[in-house]
């Protein structure tokens, strides 16, 4: 349970200070042949940061109440 723990803190803490990133795709919008035209196209993924701190809470908790392994 403590390792569990662990990961949800550095979890917690890499989203709390990170709050999102770009998920960038190809895609096609003209393949005439040997010609081919792609456009990147951009997919923002966000998060609240205070899902990051309820996780580093929750990480906290089950940290100090687990069983040490």
């Amino acid at each position: 349970m403590k390792n569990i723990g662990i990961i949800l803190i550095v979890l917690g803490a890499i989203m709390m200070a990170f709050t999102g990133f770009n998920l960038v795709t190809k895609e096609k919008v003209v393949d005439i042949g040997p010609v081919e035209i792609n456009k990147d196209k951009s997919h923002p993924v966000q998060w609240s940061p205070i899902l990051g701190g309820v996780l580093l809470v929750a990480g906290v908790v089950v940290a100090m109440t687990g069983k040490k392994n």
